[in-house]
């Protein structure tokens, strides 16, 4: 596998060049976080589709459409419908707040107290999304190139944090932008068509496998239900998303282009499932399905082509691990560090201390979509109801928003702990409570308030 090592290796080197040119346009703290609010269409909607497209929707895409059929689109479906409808009805709003994080929204309608407790589940949120990522990046290159994990880890998943750090948010558009058209090229235009020929087309196709695989419900009508109530609920206010809405030129742009990329999230789902079908055919006695990616790019592809299909899924996976990397150091640089903003340099140190951190866990965690649905399920279960509370119930008070955040919080993981991560319970039981809990005592410290005010 040489060719294929010396392919990886110049998309490695590559990215790193990039991070190194983002470092120079990065020289204030806005251009670092935001890349100065001014990215026009082409680079807007590239950025958009590559910060969503992660490790889990590539590696675990594929792995459901191994294990499911077509009906395994669904993940990557809800992930789109959450981006159009974010670009379409939420950016306006946004980019006329001229802020850096979701928490600072909150911050407005309640208080700081509501603010720095929201941080935290957005912190805990943005920290696994990037933990998931550098995890299917390291399964990846484990798999291909029999890697130690632990080694893995540290080039794929140090490659992110070293670009992340040194220029922030130019850094990740130069390198999203590279990495979308590789991802498109790799996966839609030169795996896809592989796996179908030496299937036999997709005819034959459908004569291998069970009807079932070619059912869009196949998967179950309350799996796609739930991954509507984590995924595309946890799209509309994740902070990794928000910052990428923040960059746009104007509404323009985020509607137009925003909504360009929520329809390419849909079709790559679409080709990712049906790479994980054609896999069923061609290996079909996989003992880990979470391996149908890297099993079918080193077994189905011939050397130099299969480097560059390793390049792209790194590529979806650097994207989406870089975004919530950034959204992690933001959070603790603007909303849990006591101070109004902190300097360039501080935003980098903070940056390179949560890849650190990042690193760290990716080597105890084992499975993509088990890490993405703990972060969707703490963001959800966290932030769904205080923030639209925020928007939409003038009754809402600063102590029901932090009960909510609490309660909802505490019952996600106890129920994770409790049903596992492979159950659509926790994210149900913990939205009950969080609803409960912010009513109740939003109309109990609100009646309170008033008695105060007439006393």
């Amino acid at each position: 596998m040489g060719l294929d090592i010396f392919v990886v290796f110049i998309y490695i080197a590559g990215m790193l060049l990039l991070g190194w040119l983002g470092m120079r346009r990065a020289t204030s703290r806005e251009e670092f976080l935001v890349a100065g609010r001014n990215l026009g269409p082409g680079f807007y909607m590239g950025t958009m589709a590559a910060t969503v497209l992660g490790g889990a929707s590539t590696v675990g895409t594929v792995k459901l459409g191994y294990v499911y059929g077509i009906s395994g689109f669904w993940l990557c479906a809800a992930l789109g419908c959450g981006i159009l409808v974010l670009n379409l009805f939420m950016a306006k709003p946004l980019l006329k707040l001229k802020v850096f994080t979701v928490t600072q929204v909150l911050e407005r309608r309640y208080n700081t107290l509501a603010r720095r407790t929201s941080a935290l589940v957005m912190l805990m949120y943005a920290v696994m999304i990037s933990v998931t990522s550098v995890l299917a990046i390291a399964t990846v290159m484990q798999v291909l190139f029999t890697l130690p994990f632990w080694v893995a880890v540290l080039i794929g998943g140090g490659v992110v944090v070293l670009y992340s750090a040194v220029g922030g948010m130019w850094s990740l558009t130069l390198t999203d932008i590279v990495q979308f058209l590789i991802k498109t090229i790799g996966l839609m235009f030169i795996l896809l068509p592989i796996c179908l020929y030496r299937v036999g087309g997709w005819e034959q196709l459908a004569a291998k496998l069970p009807a079932s695989y070619f059912s869009f419900t196949a998967i179950g009508g309350d799996t796609i239900l739930t991954y509507f109530v984590i995924y595309f609920f946890g799209i509309l206010i994740g902070q990794d998303i928000w910052q990428r809405v923040f960059t746009a030129r104007s509404e323009r742009v985020a509607r137009y282009a925003g909504s360009i990329a929520g329809v390419y999230c849909i079709l790559y789902g679409l080709i990712c499932a049906a790479i994980g079908m054609a896999t069923k055919v061609l290996l079909p006695d996989l003992e880990v399905p979470a391996n149908a990616f890297a099993s079918m790019v080193k077994e189905g592809l011939p050397d130099g082509v299969r480097g560059l299909v390793i390049a792209a899924a790194l590529a979806a996976m650097m994207s989406t691990a870089s975004a919530a990397l950034l959204a992690a150091s933001t959070t603790l640089t603007e909303d849990l560090s006591g101070r109004d903003g902190c300097s360039l340099w501080t935003n980098r140190i903070v940056t390179l201390l949560v890849g650190l951190l990042v690193l760290a866990l990716a080597m105890v965690v084992t499975d993509v979509i088990s890490a993405l649905t703990l972060a969707y399920n703490l963001l959800v279960a966290g932030m769904l109801v205080p923030l639209l509370g925020a928007i939409f119930w003038p009754r809402a008070t600063t102590p029901g928003a932090i009960s909510s955040m609490v309660l909802g919080c505490g019952t996600a993981i106890l129920a994770m702990i409790s049903y596992g991560l492979d159950s659509n319970v926790p994210i149900y039981l913990s939205l009950a409570v969080s609803v409960l809990s912010f009513v109740l005592v939003s109309l109990v410290t609100r009646k309170e308030q008033r008695q105060a005010a007439s006393i």
